[in-house]
């Protein structure tokens, strides 16, 4: 087919035709390319096939030859704009299903056809001149640090950002473990004003991240404000002054600066959590978080043990597993591991292509790909209040979901019953982080070499592991795949807010805010990737930081405008907030009372979790509303 469509063919081949065809109606300004025999099929948890036959694919492609070789030449100039009517109906049309109502303003957001978007700021000179007495400190340059400046530098508010590491990127830097990648697609994973369009894979790893994370904060010069190898230590609120006292560790010492608002881009998932095991530091051998990996360490032809089940044990075991003596997997619970068969293949040559020249297409893929993320499993995660079956789920739903997902495990490891009961987790499918797949996690276990344990561990001996059965094994090398102090948010620093009031002493171990951003009595101490704005089923993480980030420029603009000088959240609105974020959570497969997770907090609240839609979120971080705040001069409070 490809040289029936001559030079373009290649390309066409490769691309995801109901995204084509709604660039075509931009190139054209032909609504008849949304046809009803084009519009797909969806066939869930595929690469997007559309379930369209073979000739209706080899007309549309040859139609878009046509549009798109007369577009290149200059035969055809770009029709105007859709209108609202038309982008809807474009939007349903990729999509596969009518748009509820309340998605359509979201979604033309993040589409941003006209190439602005609600999270940019647009202040007025009126504005930035107010906003000219503030200075912010940003503490990180990872993904959120790096929007938050850029955001700034943009809306033309003094700033400067600490950084504990020597170079940007965050997790992207810190995580080198074999294997590391992202498990949302590149095309979502990435900021929605920053589109690659050179992708080398659909997931890529680490090293492509931190080059394209570098090469925006490159691209937009924000190195020049970022102080690396600094640490933040202690905040204290000065509330006569209205600022923030911060001491920062740096190479020569310690330092004060001073800020009128601070936003904390510290992320929850880099400060490695060891677990508590009898006799942890008598081993002998080299040890090391999988965060911390150890490049000096040889493992070729060790007999390696393997503490941890989860995220990034997934990606580096079976990195491994053909270089090691030995390998021998100690798993606690599994994780659900969905199928996604291209998890580690190269973007074809030609989707790039389309993504570079053909206009639109690159906007209408990525809304292919954040639609089916958005909210479509989130159904199939919710808890049925009436549910009387088995606690292996939570409704009729995830029940369904939960068989779908084991049949495609089991079928992995045919003649392997053993390994097949111990992999499928008896929790319900959504209940702890859900991990993609390709098939090499159970290969590697299904390796000659390689054992997976679940006999609980015992203890540690200078020489390798005793598990509860009495058995042991040694070992040449320890590798801990056991996550984070996700709970303990911005530990380890120490905050203190008006009155003296300690952040940690009164969280208590349960960290609690208004939207994920702003907590009472600490005014000005705005939070990225606070408590709840974590995702499981639904959507990119990053879609949640350019909503904090767009509502924290909102508030500094609430600053300047109304010449107050600090800002907290009214009690009464943090916390009904929080108790309907609580209410959602345990409506949800992850707040399943038979679940354990590190989604819980030391105390068995939900700590980490969104329960609602991404919409929802968009909708309640437009702008923030001056009625749920308690806005101040100096030291008087005000209303």
């Amino acid at each position: 087919m490809a040289e029936d469509l001559g030079p373009l063919g290649w390309a066409l081949e490769t691309a995801h035709l109901p995204a084509l065809a709604a660039a075509m109606v931009h190139l054209t300004g032909d609504p008849t390319w949304l046809r009803p025999e084009w519009r797909p099929t969806y066939t869930p948890l595929s690469r997007g096939e559309t379930g369209l036959p073979l000739e209706e694919q080899a007309k549309m492609r040859a139609a878009a030859k046509v549009a798109i070789t007369d577009y290149l030449a200059g035969k055809r100039p770009m029709a105007q704009t859709p209108g609202p009517e038309l982008v809807r109906q474009m939007m349903s049309f990729v999509a596969g299903a009518e748009i509820p109502d309340g998605y359509g303003e979201f979604l033309a957001d993040e589409l941003a056809l006209d190439g602005h978007s609600s999270k940019e700021p647009n202040w007025g000179e009126g504005t930035r001149a107010a906003a000219r007495r503030l200075h912010v400190l940003v503490v990180g340059a990872g993904m959120s640090g790096l929007l938050t400046a850029l955001r700034l530098e943009q809306a033309g508010v003094s700033y400067e950002v600490v950084e504990k590491n020597a170079d940007v990127g965050g997790t992207w830097l810190e995580n080198s473990y074999p294997g590391c990648r992202v498990d949302s697609s590149n095309h979502i994973y990435s900021y929605s004003f920053e589109p690659n369009h050179f992708w080398p894979q659909h997931y890529s790893t680490q090293p492509v991240l931190l080059d394209y994370f570098r090469g925006v904060a490159d691209r937009y010069d924000l190195k020049k404000k970022i102080r690396f190898d600094t640490v933040a230590e202690e905040m204290v609120w000065d509330e006569t002054r209205g600022l923030w006292n911060i001491r920062v560790r740096t190479p020569t010492g310690s330092e004060q600066v001073e800020a009128n608002a601070v936003v904390t881009a510290v992320g929850q998932l880099n400060r490695p959590r060891y677990p508590e095991i009898k006799g942890r530091e008598r081993f002998a051998g080299p040890t090391f978080h999988s965060a911390e990996w150890r490049h000096d360490v040889d493992l070729s032809g060790k007999r390696v043990a393997v503490i941890g089940t989860g995220a990034s044990a997934y990606q580096f075991v079976p990195e491994i597993a053909g270089k090691v003596a030995s390998l021998t997997v100690f798993q606690r619970t599994p994780p659900w591991g969905f199928p996604v068969a291209h998890y580690h293949e190269d973007v074809p040559e030609g989707m790039n292509w389309l993504m570079e020249h053909v206009p639109f297409y690159d906007k209408w893929y990525r809304f292919w790909m954040f639609w089916m993320v958005t909210d479509g499993l989130l159904p199939m995660v919710t808890a049925d209040p009436n549910w009387a079956g088995p606690p292996i789920a939570v409704s009729e739903l995830n029940l369904g979901f939960r068989q779908m997902i084991a049949s495609a495990i089991a079928v992995q490891a045919p003649g392997r019953p053993d390994l097949v009961e111990k992999v499928i987790p008896t929790y319900p499918i959504g209940g702890k982080r859900a991990l993609l797949d390709n098939g090499v996690w159970m290969a590697a276990l299904q390796r000659d070499n390689v054992e997976l344990v679940t006999d609980p561990i015992a203890e540690i001996t200078e020489v390798g592991i005793e598990t509860a059965d009495g058995k042991s094994r040694e070992f040449d090398v320890i590798i801990y795949a056991t996550g984070f102090h996700a709970s303990r948010f911005l530990w380890p620093m120490k905050i203190k807010g008006r009155g003296g009031a300690d952040l940690h002493e009164t969280w208590a171990g349960d960290a609690k805010a208004y939207l994920g951003m702003t907590i009472p009595h600490f005014p000005n101490l705005f939070m990225i990737y606070g408590p709840n704005t974590n995702i499981v089923v639904n959507g990119s993480i990053i879609f949640f930081s350019e909503c904090s980030v767009r509502y924290i420029i909102g508030c500094l603009k609430l600053l300047a405008e109304t010449g107050m000088i600090a800002m907290e959240p009214r009690q009464d609105v943090f916390e009904a907030f929080n108790t309907r974020i609580d209410e959602g959570n345990r409506l949800m497969a992850w707040g399943a009372p038979q679940v354990t997770s590190w989604y819980k907090n030391e105390t068995g609240r939900v700590s980490q979790n969104w329960p609602f839609a991404l919409v929802d979120y968009w909708r309640a971080t437009l702008a923030p509303d001056p009625n749920d705040f308690v806005l101040s001069r100096s030291a008087e409070l005000v209303s």
